[in-house]
């Protein structure tokens, strides 16, 4: 009897090549391709490198190291404050974990976009903040401060932290199940330390090596970020994240080749901002262990806790306060001056629907396609790992996953974008497939976890009483895993739903989303339009999350109807 075809297909065999061909290779080929555009070597314009005119006319770019030292003060200042923040939250409020993941994963979910945009309503001059100091301190005019695209970058990292920080944690809530913690924190302070001296010198040092490798995703993000930068970030000169993606808009395609020289500056920055990071803890670790040996308590540190704990609800406040002036301005119709409240409301921008409904299917679409492409991706190479004996995401594997989040986009995309003048590839089809590179990361790290806890006696069940490699797949673990799968396919949707480079890149500024729309608009004088496709951006993500998380319970409850009925 002639077998399915899924049948007759070993995973074990083509899982890790499917990977390797759909994720990292790519990244690969963009880097170099990039590399040597950036040293004047570029068939298609017919540039035949080696040279250094790319980078002669990169470094006549006005601004050019002004650009480099915001980029790397921002980068590094964000990631600093977010972990600072992180670790002294979980610290103080580690008796509440279950109730700090339930206030933090809804946050998760809002695009990095949507949340500046939000945030630039509230602490613009003419933004909520100022409104509400008008009245009490009687200003007839927004004050002239620049709390949005300040020199020094301070909004950019104001924005980069309200999304670091609650991103950092629940990274920590995780990494903190693998160690005794409460066991050592009751040991310590049985000898006499205080509760911050048990973190710093205990903990800490072993949360550490569990958190670097998303710490440093944080650190790449934070100084390559460009959609946030356009929005809250210096405009004269920007950073340089947004300096190279404006050489690489440029008309003239010649431009490319000076851009690609940014890339490679971007690269080499963030490489030396992560040997900072990582230099820094190395020098940290020495003065703690110095500092345990002469048994230093640091009783009167624990008052200092609520502080981190206190910043922490602010931050908090500030994010929903962002969302929630994002969804009022988009049903504002007039709203003057210094009043705290909109003097009349409507669902005019919301009733041009010409304006965002094509962007929000392009987006659900690229997002829907890409998550389910990458989900399948993570079955693939989990299921092939199992079958080959190698069980978790370690070694080479898990360097493999990282590394997309590990360089800067832009140094993968300009290569990549390169490349695809030359494939002729659809628009869709290479916005899709750049999407996969860099939701595919999310979605098998929220998955490795739940698969590798997987009771291995179900699967030995199975095939006792006679179930095939695939149907055991099919049948047992894909239906026990099935939240777990949801709610990895909610966060690559959420990732997908956030990319801008990919899609503006790779596109050719062909494709439209509510993210690429939503950031063109932001610097626009019509705040209810740009508030549309901001809340939007921000509403589909959670919409997905609240369906991966009823979904799996109604068709656990319906399954045991089913049961009661055929019992």
């Amino acid at each position: 009897m002639a077998r399915p075809l899924y049948a007759v297909i070993s995973l074990r065999g083509i899982s890790g090549a499917a990977i390797a061909i759909a994720v990292i290779l790519p990244v690969m080929i963009g880097v170099v391709h990039s590399a040597l555009a950036g040293f004047g070597h570029m068939a298609l314009l017919g540039a035949r490198g080696p040279d250094l005119d790319a980078w002669r006319t990169l470094l006549g770019q006005p601004g050019l190291w002004r650009a480099v030292a915001v980029s790397l003060w921002t980068g590094v200042a964000a990631t600093m404050i977010s972990m600072g923040l992180a670790f002294g939250a979980v610290a103080a409020l580690q008796d509440r974990v279950s109730w700090l993941r339930r206030v933090l994963a809804p946050l998760l979910a809002a695009p990095h976009a949507a949340l500046a945009i939000g945030l630039a309503f509230v602490i613009a001059p003419s933004g909520w903040i100022a409104r509400g100091l008008a009245v009490g301190l009687g200003w007839d005019r927004p004050p002239e401060l620049a709390t949005v695209g300040d020199p020094w970058g301070l909004a950019l990292i104001l924005g980069l932290v309200l999304k670091e920080v609650p991103f950092l944690i629940v990274i920590l809530l995780g990494a903190s199940t693998q160690i005794a913690m409460r066991e050592q924190m009751a040991a310590g302070r049985a000898l006499g330390y205080g509760r911050a001296a048990v973190w710093l010198w205990v903990l800490v040092p072993q949360l550490w090596p569990l958190i670097r490798l998303p710490v440093m995703a944080v650190l790449a993000f934070s100084m390559s970020v460009v959609d946030t930068a356009l929005i809250l970030g210096p405009s004269n000169p920007p950073t340089l994240s947004v300096m190279v993606a404006r050489l690489f808009a440029d008309p003239d395609l010649r431009a490319m080749l000076p851009a690609s020289s940014g890339a490679l500056l971007q690269l080499g920055l963030t490489a030396m901002a992560m040997g900072l990071l990582w230099a820094g803890a190395s020098v940290a670790g020495i003065f703690a262990r110095a500092a345990m040996r002469r048994g230093v308590r640091l009783r009167g540190l624990d008052a200092w806790l609520a502080v981190p704990a206190l910043l922490l609800a602010g931050l908090l406040f500030l994010v929903v306060l962002s969302l929630a002036v994002l969804a009022l301005w988009s049903v504002t119709f007039t709203w003057r001056w210094p009043d705290p409240w909109p003097q009349r409301l409507s669902m005019a921008a919301w009733q041009g629907r010409a304006g965002w409904l094509s962007a929000a299917q392009t987006a659900f679409f690229i997002a829907l396609a890409s998550s389910g492409i990458a989900l399948i991706l993570a079955i693939g190479w989990l299921e092939g790992g199992d079958r080959a004996g190698r069980h978790g995401l370690r070694g080479w594997m898990r360097a493999a996953v990282a590394l997309p989040l590990l360089l800067p986009q832009l140094s993968v995309l300009i290569g990549l974008s390169g490349l695809l003048l030359r494939l002729e590839m659809a628009p869709m089809i290479a916005v899709v497939w750049g999407h996969v590179l860099f939701v595919f990361p999310y979605v098998m790290i929220a998955l490795a976890g739940p698969w590798a806890a997987l009771d291995p006696r179900m699967q030995r069940t199975a095939a006792a009483l006679g179930a095939g490699p695939w149907r055991r797949l099919l049948r047992v673990k894909l239906p026990v895993l099935l939240a777990p799968l949801m709610l990895a396919a909610a966060l690559g949707f959420a990732v997908s739903i956030a990319q801008y480079l990919p899609t503006m890149f790779l596109g050719g500024g062909r494709v439209a989303t509510l993210t690429t729309e939503a950031v063109a608009l932001s610097s626009g004088s019509d705040r209810r339009v740009a508030a549309v496709h901001a809340t939007l951006q921000a509403g589909l993500p959670w919409l997905v999350y609240l369906a991966a998380l009823i979904l799996p319970a109604v068709i656990h409850r319906n399954r045991r109807a089913l049961k009661g009925e055929a019992s």
